[in-house]
């Protein structure tokens, strides 16, 4: 029997309560089975320079999701060829688990963006996605996405950039992350 596995991509640098509930709501109120949070070593769309190491990364998401069996940490990217394309990690996951239907989760900011991606055409014929919307972000012509589907999700505007400035600054980042997450943040 297949099971039906979100994958919410991130460099999670570091991961925070925002992707924390995206990735709870899904796993608890959609037909997914699990969430897993899947730690890129290098978005081929961002810079490297303010990246944490990511075992250290991927480390922090174990950290935060601890205790909560409808969540998981993937390190599928670590083996992969770099930059990570979401294609060749969807490739990968499959050959490693057969059984599985793969869900793509993104926010609406990045579905316009999607049919520049590494063998987007391929992507969008086998994959189904859940988008959900971002304020301020207009979703295209959803005919042109038909294996689309935009689900309803609490978002914080909280963002990694912004904790690693609390981070430098010496200001608390209490509430912002899992108190385990901030712990090993402040080491």
């Amino acid at each position: 029997m297949s099971r039906r596995i979100g994958l919410l991509f991130g460099s999670f640098n570091p991961v925070h309560i925002g992707h924390l509930i995206l990735a709870e709501h899904f796993a608890t109120r959609t037909d997914l089975a699990e969430v897993w949070l899947v730690v890129t070593p290098h978005n081929p769309f961002k810079a490297t320079a303010d990246l944490r190491p990511e075992a250290e990364r991927l480390r922090l998401v174990e950290l935060a999701i601890a205790g909560n069996p409808r969540l998981r940490a993937e390190d599928i990217e670590f083996g992969l060829p770099r930059p990570s394309y979401t294609i060749a990690t969807l490739d990968a996951l499959r050959q490693r688990h057969p059984t599985h239907d793969f869900v793509l989760l993104m926010g609406s900011d990045n579905l316009p963006g999607l049919p520049r991606w590494q063998e987007a055409p391929r992507l969008l014929a086998e994959v189904d996605i859940y988008v959900y919307p971002r304020p301020g972000t207009e979703l295209p012509d959803l005919t042109t996405f038909p294996r689309v589907q935009v689900i309803a999700a609490p978002l914080l505007d909280i963002s990694a950039t912004y904790i690693r400035e609390s981070l430098r600054a010496s200001r608390s980042i209490r509430y912002l992350v899992p108190a385990a997450v901030e712990a090993e943040l402040l080491k």
